[in-house]
């Protein structure tokens, strides 16, 4: 699977962040703490040029928290190039949970002024940029560093369109752009991991398809937790047994108890999106 879903406004957002780079102090990059390679864009590295960078794992409660913690440690002290794709400007790493606003509000602005720290005092507060794929956590982000609704925010994808700045209290400035994909993403898996992860609008999906391949990953990586909570006695041979499983279980049977496939797979990326699944990570850094 390929995805060249790359609407119009994304095109314009790119343009915009390149022209906005020089004016910034420091990039941060919002990434799904269950995906965080898969969820790096290309087009922000490349955007970025030799900026610091502040890595951000968000809806780190969604994930397995042994694989973030593998994460944290090549974002910081592994082999971060291999994760950038090109030398220059120092990067830093942070994992940050849903219910524990108060750690963003203060770490995050700790971490900004490390990597830029001749930006203090009067008139030279740090200028940072929040980039991010769609629907990654960019602009829940923003209202919790804001302390206030200031970005809107959904449970779906490119739902930011224009920039917004916003000045937090201790004088640091937020740029708040789109989220933006990159025009062709040739990685099959990463594809899926992002379609199954909600980066792209379900209308522009295969979506059995995409359920067939979180089954599959989940059969093989977190059995149990798919038994515990779908009440299986036995762990289904194959992908499409579990979503014929979860059919039947969870009002997904048609007249003459055929399965509607396509209601099991709705339940089973709600299941997984919403974190209702479990901790989940859907990529580990590579050994």
């Amino acid at each position: 699977m390929s995805l060249q879903w790359y609407p119009g406004h994304m095109t314009k957002a790119r343009r915009v962040i390149a022209e906005a780079v020089p004016a910034h102090d420091v990039i941060i990059e919002v990434l799904d703490a269950r995906m965080p390679a898969a969820s790096s864009n290309p087009v922000v590295t490349e955007l970025r040029r030799q900026k610091p960078c502040l890595k951000v794992l968000s809806k780190s409660d969604l994930a397995d928290p042994e694989a973030t913690a593998a994460w944290l440690r090549v974002l910081t002290g592994g082999p971060v190039l291999w994760f950038d794709g090109r030398p220059g400007g120092e990067t830093l790493a942070i994992a940050l949970r849903a219910d524990r606003p108060s750690e963003a509000k203060t770490r995050i602005p700790e971490l900004c002024q490390r990597l830029a720290p001749n930006r203090s005092g009067p008139g030279k507060m740090v200028r940072a940029m929040v980039l991010g794929i769609p629907n990654v956590g960019k602009s829940t982000l923003v209202n919790t560093l804001a302390g206030r609704k200031v970005a809107n925010v959904r449970d779906e994808p490119a739902v930011t369109k224009a920039r917004q700045y916003v000045v937090l209290k201790n004088g640091m400035v937020l740029s708040d752009l789109p989220g933006i994909l990159w025009p062709n993403i040739e990685d099959g898996t990463a594809a899926l991991r992002l379609a199954l992860g909600g980066a792209i609008p379900d209308a522009a999906l295969d979506y059995e398809n995409v359920a067939m391949f979180g089954a599959k990953f989940f059969l093989a990586h977190y059995p149990a937790v798919l038994c515990a909570r779908f009440k299986l006695d036995v762990v289904p041979p194959t992908a499409e047994a579990l979503l014929l499983a979860i059919g039947q279980r969870r009002g997904g049977l048609r007249k003459g108890g055929v399965v509607d496939l396509h209601k099991a797979a709705d339940v089973l990326l709600h299941e997984f999106r919403s974190g209702a699944l479990g901790r989940i990570s859907l990529e580990w850094p590579p050994s």
